[in-house]
């Protein structure tokens, strides 16, 4: 095991919003993460690496201690739960909304609806709140195919410009929740190594406060 505190980052979207943010942090890998196919950078804080992974894994890698902190959109924290974990910033990156969509024009009958999500524990709860029981049909992608092949009624996904959307008859209902990118902790590192972690928290916390 290395003594390094372990960050894990999500890839795509996040992490070339993220990289920024910690270079002016004063946090940079000692290689170009955007053009390597490696998972693993050192930077350089000699104490410090970076692993790059599926935000869907964020969450495991530092509840489990494989990371010590991580970045991760809340959308991923809402769905998987943030139970073992520290959310001590919001990042302010990668903002977006989580929202149900659905053709234009839709207007809906009864108390049951089918909808299609990758995100099915927050669709359940969120049409319970409404009353209504969604039938939770788990989909990976184009979501946006699912009303138009009649296999759901509604979706819930990641909108951020609605361009999709328009492009494939439908359009935004109803936001579940604002989203942004979320720094988190695993909450046993925080209280055995709490100086080195609470010092890239604050480092961090400068930037994103400061604009």
């Amino acid at each position: 095991m290395s003594d390094k505190l372990t960050m894990a980052l999500t890839k795509g979207r996040i992490l070339k919003e993220t990289l920024p943010l910690l270079a002016r942090a004063g946090i940079v890998p000692v290689e170009d993460v955007l053009s390597s196919r490696k998972l693993i950078f050192n930077t350089n804080h000699r104490d410090l690496r970076l692993i790059i992974i599926r935000g869907t894994d964020v969450p495991t890698y530092v509840r489990l201690g494989a990371a010590d902190l991580g970045v991760v959109g809340k959308d991923i924290l809402l769905e998987q739960g943030a139970e073992g974990l520290y959310e001590p910033l919001d990042l302010g990156i990668a903002r977006c909304r989580l929202m149900t969509a659905g053709p234009v024009g839709w207007k809906g009958s009864g108390a049951r609806i089918r909808v299609a999500s990758k995100f099915a524990n927050i669709t359940k709860r969120y049409f319970a709140e409404q009353g209504m029981h969604a039938d939770v049909i788990k989909l990976y992608g184009a979501m946006e195919l699912a009303p138009l092949m009649d296999l759901a009624d509604l979706i819930v996904d990641i909108v951020d410009t609605g361009g999709t959307l328009r492009a494939n008859g439908m359009e935004p209902l109803e936001e579940i929740a604002s989203i942004s990118s979320r720094l988190v902790v695993n909450k046993a590192a925080m209280r055995m190594q709490y100086a080195p972690l609470q010092e890239i928290i604050n480092q961090i916390t400068e930037v994103v406060e400061g604009g």
